[in-house]
């Protein structure tokens, strides 16, 4: 058999064995020795083993994970979310599904300081929730708009899959959080958009809020200093080259612990529950890494992702032909599989092809986590829908997933956006660096 058939092969026994309910991690892990094994040598194959549990793990560009996740907890337990939510309440009390709007800017706001989409839906759901509830917020709606709005985590900086596009793609983390920023901030529009519409075409799913003064909005500013603070220090710090991502993310989850010390939770429990929560994320992220390598270097040695990116290179049609086929290829995957393992699967088999076709490969990370988000709140998969079906007691979760569907129209324009002009997700990342 040829190398590439044999890497064929692997791919469908691990897609199997996904769908016979095993670890991700585990199963690249698996095929990644065995292949390898196959078309090298067993010896050769235990010693790829033996060094990559260690390498992969101990990988410098990745120590920044468990600094921003941290951070992340600690702004969890200091209560900055309430903040956040209350004072784009506050602005945005003029338009139709104010509080809606109010919590997609809220995660929007959440996730410059958290890159976990989970982590998102989960601290905004618990302030957005109950507020949207007593106003007599349509339940589909309420809990949509915060499994969208969890997503953005993922592409505004810090963003874990911008981390680990840039760890697997060879890219710069600080180029990729520069273009994160834009695109975040058009998506959040489109989000708000989507909310705007559906109220205006039936006003019941959200009755109209009371009157904000002025004053009420300029002292509600005080509720977002704190991100503020923390988002110029800690991500601008990286865009102007002053330190380093690791350095940013270690500067950021100080000052977020000294933050939440001066609000007084920094208690002992607390203390430990984000470390205990830090160690489980961080945990589950590199084991899949390390899965990820291995299966990385099995299909390195077969050459599929070198025949898969001559062969789409010699094809006789528009490369935006191929681009769309990838991209129908992770919607597909994100309707079925984490949107993590999906990162770090694909980026090995894809990247070379875009790279081939002469794409910007920091234009095609942007596009890839904007169909990653699609798998957050779509059937059967959609992490950010359970995460609120656990929060939204007595909703059921065909409602959560009717609710977050129309932004799935959102996100299609954003892409359509990106894909169109892509200087939109390139302009910061050359203008900086």
């Amino acid at each position: 058999m040829s190398y590439t058939l044999i890497a064929i092969i692997g791919i469908l026994i691990m897609l199997v064995l996904l769908f016979l309910g095993m670890n991700i991690g585990a199963a690249m892990l698996i095929v990644g020795v065995c292949g390898y094994a196959y078309l090298v040598t067993p010896k050769a194959a235990l010693g790829l083993l033996q060094t990559n549990l260690y390498t992969a793990g101990a990988t410098y560009s990745l120590s920044v994970v468990p600094l921003f996740v941290l951070m992340g907890e600690f702004c969890y337990v200091s209560g900055i979310s309430q903040g956040l939510f209350d004072c784009a309440n506050k602005w945005l009390n003029r338009l139709p599904g104010s509080l809606a709007c109010a919590s997609l800017v809220a995660c929007a706001g959440f996730g410059a300081i958290c890159g976990s989409p989970a982590a998102t839906a989960a601290t905004m759901g618990v302030v957005a929730l109950p507020e949207m509830k007593s106003k007599g917020y349509d339940d589909g709606l309420a809990t949509g708009c915060v499994s969208m709005g969890g997503t953005l985590g993922i592409i505004i900086p810090p963003s874990t899959a911008f981390i680990l596009y840039g760890v697997t793609a060879g890219e710069s983390i600080g180029a990729l959080f520069a273009s994160g920023i834009t695109i975040g901030i058009i998506l959040t529009i489109f989000c708000c958009a989507v909310v705007v519409l559906q109220v205006v075409r039936k006003p019941e799913m959200a009755p109209s809020a009371g009157q904000v003064t002025w004053s009420e909005r300029l002292q509600s500013l005080k509720g977002i200093l704190a991100v503020g603070i923390l988002f110029v220090i800690c991500i601008g710090g990286i865009f102007i080259g002053f330190f380093t991502p690791n350095e940013g993310a270690a500067i950021g989850c100080f000052i977020s612990m000294l933050y939440t010390a001066l609000k007084r939770k920094l208690t002992w429990k607390n203390f430990l529950f984000c470390i205990e929560e830090t160690a489980k994320t961080v945990g589950m992220t590199f084991f899949i890494v390390i899965g990820a390598t291995l299966f990385g270097n099995f299909l390195a040695i077969s050459k599929l992702p070198q025949t898969l990116a001559n062969w789409c290179a010699a094809l006789e049609v528009s490369r935006y032909v191929v681009l769309v086929v990838i991209l129908l290829i992770y919607a597909l995957l994100g309707c079925i599989m984490d949107a993590m393992a999906m990162l770090l699967l694909t980026v090995p088999i894809f990247v070379p092809v875009i790279s081939a076709l002469g794409f910007d490969t920091i234009w095609f990370g942007v596009l890839m986590v904007l169909v990653m988000e699609l798998g957050l709140i779509t059937p059967p998969v959609g992490l950010n829908c359970y995460v609120m079906a656990g929060i939204a007691k007595g909703v059921p979760l065909t409602t959560i997933f009717r609710g977050s569907l129309p932004f799935v129209i959102a996100l299609a324009a954003a892409i359509a956006v990106v894909v169109i002009f892509p200087g939109i997700a390139t302009w910061l990342p050359n203008l900086l660096y």
